[in-house]
């Protein structure tokens, strides 16, 4: 591992305990033994390195989603991705995600292209993940799109902190997730039934 790869490492493991949103180059070298000197040779400056950390979060999460093991149903495949969510290393590189989000990064140049190619690896490892749990090949970018978007509502939801009732709201999210896997149309669900006016 080069020198640069070991820092990174070492930035990426103080920001899973201290957070993103405040990072500034000084602090930072302080706390992992080196200098900011020798983080901007390596890095250019600090966006750069907060570029590079959100990256290397990214890689960590791939990672963990590549290794879960597929269980036997879509609905149980994204109770228990939720369930991985909940601990790490999944849980902090949410965390890192969302505060990126926060503070404004995701959609600028050049935090923009970075994460846009980092987001389409994650989307290729859930994808991967759900068809080890049954979800058919055809219909999973579906699926994901669903359950992507809606796992990070279901971690900033600030309705609730119990997680009796997060896990039933996500379970009802694996149900619809399921029902699209089988290809059931689910465009009706919610509709009042239509009525006639008399008269």
């Amino acid at each position: 591992m080069g020198r640069r790869e070991d820092l990174l490492d070492q930035v990426t493991d103080h920001v899973f305990e201290h957070g993103l949103i405040g990072l500034t180059l000084r602090p930072v070298a302080a706390a992992i033994g080196t200098s900011d000197r020798m983080l901007i040779y390596h890095f250019g400056s600090r966006d750069e390195l907060v570029a590079a950390v959100v990256t290397r979060a990214e890689d960590r999460a791939i990672d963990a989603v590549d290794a879960l093991p597929g269980v036997t149903g879509v609905r149980q495949g994204v109770n228990a991705l939720w369930a991985a969510l909940q601990t790490d290393p999944l849980h902090r590189c949410t965390d890192i995600y969302v505060q990126a989000a926060a503070t404004g990064l995701i959609g600028q140049e050049r935090f923009a292209a970075i994460v846009c190619e980092a987001n389409d690896r994650w989307v290729r490892a859930l994808e991967d993940y759900l068809v080890r749990c049954g979800a058919p090949p055809e219909r999973v970018a579906r699926v994901v799109r669903l359950v992507d978007s809606s796992l990070y509502g279901f971690h900033l939801d600030l309705s609730t902190d119990r997680a009796d009732e997060l896990a039933m709201g996500v379970d009802d999210l694996a149900a619809a997730a399921q029902a699209i896997a089988a290809g059931r149309d689910l465009t009706a669900l919610g509709r009042p039934e239509a009525t006639t006016s008399v008269g």
